[in-house]
C-alpha cells in the first residue's frame, strides 16, 4: 500500500518585525510550509480562527501581546500545533517557560541560518509522516469495510466470514447484539452478500409499533377491518416479497402475534386482517434483538417455538469493549464522514484524545462513538480533534458510560466512579507526587498549565491541592 500525497503544512509566522516575516516566509516556503505573516498577536489569533496552523512561529516580546501568553492560547486554541518561539532577548527563565509550555523549540535573533533550516525541515518531515499514518488509517477503514461494517480485530472478521458464507444459502437469520453494536447493518449485509441483493429491503422496528397494530402492520389488512381501515394495504411480508424483511427489536412483538409470524415463517403464507384468502410471499427474514431470548422464553414472555423458528442461523455482534483494536478505524472513517459532510479541515486526533477513545467504556457501542465523534467534529475549530472537543462531545456531566476504563469494562464487574470523581481523584494523587508544583503536575497530566487551573476551579481544589509551603520545585 502506497502512501497517499499529503498537502503541504501551514507555518504561522507572527512578528511585528517586517524583515523577519520576509525572511521566515522565503526560507519555510522552500522547505515546503504553505505561510501565511501576521504582524501581531491579534492578528495571529484572528487567523488561527480561519485557519488553523500546523506549526507557529511566535516572537517573544511584541508590542500588544507576549509571545508566552499568545503560545498558551495557541496551545489551547490548535492543541496539535507546534510552536517556535523566537526572541531578540534570550534568557533561560523565559526558554525554561516556553518549553514547559509546550513549545518545540526556542530560537534567538539574528537566526543561525542553518539551525532555524533544520529545524523547519525536521519539523516538516514529522508534520508529513504524522499526515501519512492519518491518511493510511482512512485508507485501511476504507479496505476493512465490509457491507457497511467494519472491523480490523479479529471477533468482527469471523462475524464478516459468517455473513458472507451464509448469506446466499440463509432464509431465516437471527441477530443479537447490545443497542449500538450494529445490528442493521449487518442485517443489510446479509442482504447485500445473498442473492436477493437487487431486491426489496424492507424493515420494521417492533418496539415502536403500537400493540393494537402489529398484525397489520406484519401481515396488512382489507378495507373495512377495522375501525379507520378505509382502503386495503399490503404489510411488511408483501411488500418485502422476493427480498428481505428486517424485524429491529423482534423480542417486544406481542404473544398473540409472534404465532401468527411463527406460521409465516413456517408456511411462507400471510394472511391480511380481515381476508380469509391466505397469501403467499417469499420472502428472507432477518431478525434481531438486544435481550437474551432464551431468558425471555424461560420467563414465558417469547414463545419457545418462535425462537427456535429464528434461530436457524444466529449472529451475535461483540460489544465495542470487546474489538477496542478496531476504534481507530471506526473514528477514520466517521471524521472523514464528518469533516466532508461539515466542509471542515479535519484529519486526525491528538494523543491525548485518542487516550480518551481507547479507554473509554462505550456502553451505546459504535453507535455513541459515532455520536461523539460526530459532535466533537461540530466543535473543532483545527485540524485535529482534541481531549477538549472530545470532552465537549461526551458532555459537562459524564456518567458511569462516559468514564475512562480499561479494567472496569468486563461483565459482572462493579460499576465504576463517575469520570469527573475518578478525574478529580487523579488530579489530587499528581499535584501530591510533584509536592503541589502545578506546572509539574500539568506536564505530567498532558495538559496545559491554564487546563489544569480549569479543572481545579471545576472539581473546587483550590483548598484540598498541597499548599504553596508543600511545594519543593515552584
Amino acid at each position: 500500500m502506497t502512501a497517499p500525497k499529503t498537502a503541504r503544512p501551514l507555518l504561522l509566522v507572527v512578528d511585528d518585525e517586517i524583515p523577519v516575516l520576509k525572511v521566515v516566509e522565503r526560507l519555510a516556503a522552500k522547505i515546503g510550509f504553505d505561510v501565511v505573516a501576521c504582524a501581531s498577536g491579534a492578528e495571529a489569533m484572528r487567523t488561527l480562527l480561519r485557519k488553523p496552523a500546523d506549526l507557529a512561529m511566535v516572537d517573544l516580546r511584541m508590542p500588544d501581546v507576549n509571545g508566552l501568553d499568545l503560545l498558551r492560547q495557541i496551545r489551547t486554541m490548535v492543541p496539535g500545533c507546534e510552536v517556535i518561539l523566537m526572541t531578540a532577548y534570550a534568557a533561560v527563565d523565559s526558554a525554561v517557560e516556553a518549553i514547559k509550555l509546550g513549545a518545540r523549540e526556542y530560537l534567538t535573533k539574528p537566526f543561525d541560518f542553518d539551525r532555524l533550516k533544520q529545524v523547519l525541515e525536521d519539523i516538516r518531515a514529522e508534520l508529513e509522516r504524522r499526515a501519512q499514518v492519518l491518511a493510511l488509517e482512512s485508507q485501511v477503514a476504507r479496505q476493512l469495510e465490509f457491507c457497511g461494517m467494519l472491523g480490523r480485530s479479529p471477533v468482527m472478521q469471523e462475524v464478516f466470514s459468517l455473513v458472507q458464507r451464509l448469506a446466499p444459502h440463509a432464509k431465516v437469520v437471527l441477530i443479537g447484539g447490545e443497542t449500538g453494536t450494529g445490528k442493521e447493518l449487518a442485517a443489510r449485509a446479509f442482504h447485500h452478500a445473498g442473492t436477493r441483493r437487487n431486491k426489496a429491503f424492507v424493515t420494521i422496528n417492533c418496539s415502536a409499533v403500537v400493540d393494537t397494530l402489529f398484525e397489520s402492520e406484519l401481515f396488512g389488512h382489507v378495507r373495512g377491518a377495522f375501525t379507520g381501515a378505509v382502503e386495503s394495504k399490503a404489510g411488511v411480508f408483501e411488500t418485502a416479497h422476493g427480498g428481505t424483511l428486517f424485524l429491529d427489536e423482534v423480542g417486544e412483538l406481542p404473544l398473540s402475534v409472534q404465532a401468527k409470524l411463527l406460521r409465516a415463517l413456517e408456511y411462507g403464507e400471510v394472511q391480511r386482517v380481515g381476508s380469509l384468502q391466505p397469501k403467499r410471499v417469499d420472502v428472507t427474514v432477518v431478525a434481531a434483538t438486544n435481550r437474551d431470548l432464551r431468558a425471555e422464553v424461560a420467563a414465558g414472555r417469547f414463545r419457545g417455538d418462535l425462537f427456535y423458528r429464528l434461530n436457524v442461523v444466529e449472529v451475535i455482534l461483540p460489544p465495542l469493549r470487546d474489538r477496542r483494536e478496531d476504534i481507530p478505524y471506526l473514528t477514520a472513517a466517521f471524521m472523514r464522514e464528518c469533516a466532508a459532510r461539515m466542509h471542515k479541515p479535519i484529519h486526525g486526533l491528538t494523543p491525548a484524545a485518542e487516550r480518551v477513545l481507547l479507554s473509554a467504556r462505550w456502553e451505546g457501542n459504535v453507535r455513541e462513538l459515532k455520536n461523539v465523534i460526530e459532535r466533537a467534529c461540530m466543535l473543532a475549530e483545527g485540524t485535529l480533534l482534541s481531549e477538549r472537543e472530545l470532552a465537549g462531545a461526551f458532555g459537562p456531566e459524564p456518567g458511569p458510560s462516559r468514564g475512562r476504563m480499561s479494567e472496569f469494562g468486563g461483565r459482572g464487574a462493579e460499576p465504576p466512579a463517575p469520570l469527573d470523581a475518578i478525574e478529580r481523584e487523579h488530579i489530587l494523587d499528581v499535584l501530591r507526587q510533584v509536592n503541589g508544583n502545578r506546572m509539574a503536575a500539568a506536564k505530567v497530566l498532558g495538559i496545559s498549565r491554564r487546563a489544569l487551573y480549569r479543572r481545579l476551579d471545576r472539581h473546587h481544589l483550590g483548598a484540598e491541592a498541597p499548599p504553596a509551603s508543600a511545594r519543593r520545585l515552584s
